[in-house]
């Protein structure tokens, strides 16, 4: 397995996190993908979970691509927020680009640009951190009685 480390918090407020330090190689992709799927099932974010790891993936192989060392991945969930962070060693921030339609490569970030509600990049003490929020819906359980007709 290619996870390092792996923390995991629960808070009265609704606050989740989760994070992970993957390994330099390509096969930390594969891992960041299940790792994925696994927490957001957990946190019963099934609506996200195909978009989450398609953008998880791409930020997940930008960092292999571009920078050396671990690459962290992290989770946080609050208020109807899910928010994806990928953190690398290059400090350079990345920049969406034009490409061919014949390119094989470079359209990561039009993906994540597309497919999220936002996303952006920040300076880290280590590099920088790529980030993607997408609204998070958990499975809510509600009594019967919340459905209790109102008489006109």
């Amino acid at each position: 397995m290619n996870s390092v480390t792996r923390t995991t918090s629960h808070s009265p407020a609704t606050r989740r996190t989760a994070s992970w330090w993957l390994t330099p190689d390509l096969s930390s992709v594969r891992t960041a993908r299940r790792l994925t799927r696994d927490k957001l099932t957990d946190w019963g974010f099934d609506d996200q979970i195909e978009v989450a790891e398609l953008l998880v993936s791409e930020l997940v192989a930008n960092a292999l691509d571009h920078a050396h060392g671990q690459v962290h991945l992290g989770f946080s969930a609050e208020n109807g927020l899910l928010r994806c962070e990928v953190e690398d060693e290059n400090p350079q921030l990345p920049t969406m680009r034009t490409v061919g339609l014949d390119a094989e490569r470079g359209r990561g970030l039009f993906l994540v640009d597309m497919l999220s509600g936002s996303w952006g990049g920040t300076p880290t003490p280590r590099g920088k951190a790529i980030w993607f929020e997408l609204p998070a819906f958990a499975e809510v359980e509600v009594e019967a009685d919340a459905f209790t007709p109102i008489a006109a």
